[in-house]
């Protein structure tokens, strides 16, 4: 007869008991199952010829479960096994990941190794509820003059940068991760080009902007799923090292291509579509992943998330959800960018809704002054270029008209060049005075 010691080996050696499917169907980018007890968010191994394929439970259809793929699925067919995790996605988040490049499940993609292992984190993870968010006091600095002197960020702000493409966004960005004052660069990558990845990490991010940053990666050929899980990924590490106490940036590029994965699989679960093709799950998802960025109890996230916006259409559905939810937006325009004047920002439209709880009474009379003449010049720009303008019948288009040579001037910035927020604000005020 076993003592208890005995009994407990036993136990420990014995194995459970496995739960297991079939897979019934594929059909386009989703496959379906029978499984009994399998959850939504749970992730599920199919035995497929070759390599085993993970995926991920996104729904539940006629009494099967709808399956959406982390990798190709060439290689499944019908009645292959199909075995659950019983778990969540989740990714291991440590300081090793400081230097690395990852993909869009969080698997090391530079050649340089595994990543020692770390704590499990939740990928889909819930934002911090409303009243446990402390208020943004403090500043966060860019080194970009443009946005430091008129647009000025806080720690734990989120703003959407909204451009077209060619207008130079992944350009801003990398200048950004350079010259932020931040203690650690999280940046995901999401349906990227892959030709533009290594130049992003190349010119834009450089060796020195790698050294703090951690870099997520999934390119416009993955699966619907790794792309959208990306941005997921990239937040939860930002939140790990946000709550080891680090002031955290946060730079995803882009979320329109976050909101079109999340499209693809919403309409593969058998969604209807709502808003111009875009299920409802899409503008559930949204405001979810936004709202994990901000103010924490020890560190902060101060989040920028591009936005691609067609023929400069600031109401698309997506623009415009994620410019309500955010706390700011900054918008690159394509004819500043024609003139040669880089960063394109038109800071007439552009703002920031925290600027006012981080910088003094002067910077932001003089900031707003100088917006407003930028925004009259660039209404009577046709006016003036055609020579109808006459001096004297205004006088602040008077002043705008003068002073436009010297704005444009203070708004130029090479890429390469990282200006002190201090030096930024005394050339704000010369410009002027």
């Amino acid at each position: 007869m076993l003592d208890r010691e005995g009994i407990r080996q036993k136990l420990a050696q014995a194995r459970s008991l496995r739960i297991t499917g079939r897979v019934t169907s594929v059909t386009g980018l989703a496959l379906r199952f029978t499984m009994p007890g399998v959850r939504v968010g749970d992730v599920v191994h199919i035995a497929r010829r070759g390599e085993p394929l993970a995926a991920e439970v996104v729904g539940f259809q006629s009494g099967e479960a709808v399956a959406m793929p982390l990798g190709p699925l060439e290689g499944v067919g019908p009645d292959d096994e199909v075995e659950t995790t019983g778990a969540a996605f989740q990714v291991r988040a440590s300081h090793a990941l400081l230097g690395r490049i990852v993909d869009g499940l969080g698997k090391p993609i530079d050649g340089r190794g595994e990543i020692p292992p770390g704590v499990f984190v939740p990928v889909d993870a819930s934002p911090p509820a409303a009243l446990s968010r402390p208020p943004i006091v403090s500043m966060m600095t860019t080194g970009v003059r443009a946005i430091d002197g008129l647009l000025t960020l806080g720690q734990g702000q989120r703003v959407g940068l909204f451009a077209g493409s060619g207008v130079g966004k992944s350009t801003l960005l990398g200048a950004i991760a350079r010259g932020a004052e931040a203690d650690v660069v999280v940046t995901a990558l999401v349906g990227e080009r892959g030709r533009e990845v290594g130049e992003f990490l190349t010119h834009s991010l450089g060796a020195e902007g790698q050294k703090r940053s951690v870099v997520v990666v999934a390119t416009s050929d993955v699966t619907a799923l790794e792309r959208m899980r990306a941005a997921e990924v990239a937040t939860a590490y930002a939140e790990y090292f946000r709550d080891q106490g680090a002031r955290v940036l946060l730079l995803v590029d882009s979320i329109t291509r976050y909101a079109r994965a999340q499209r693809e699989v919403g309409l593969a679960a058998g969604e209807p579509p709502a808003r111009r093709g875009y299920p409802p799950s899409v503008f559930a998802k949204l405001p979810r992943l936004l709202e994990r960025a901000g103010q924490g109890a020890r560190g902060s996230i101060t989040a920028i998330y591009t936005v691609l916006v067609e023929g400069s259409d600031m109401e698309e559905p997506i623009a415009d959800e994620v410019r309500g939810t955010l706390d700011g937006h900054i918008v690159l325009d394509r004819a500043i960018a024609a003139r040669g004047r880089y960063p394109a920002i038109d800071v007439s439209v552009s703002l920031s809704r925290v600027m006012e709880a981080v910088t003094t009474p002067e910077q932001r009379i003089v900031a707003q002054r100088l917006r407003s003449l930028v925004g009259l010049y660039e209404e009577k720009r046709d006016l003036i270029s055609v020579g109808a303008y006459v001096k004297g019948h205004d006088r602040q288009l008077d002043e705008s008209v003068a002073k436009m040579p010297t704005i444009e001037r203070y708004l130029q910035q090479s890429a390469a060049e990282r200006v002190p927020f201090d030096q930024g604000l005394k050339q704000l005020l010369e410009v002027m005075r």
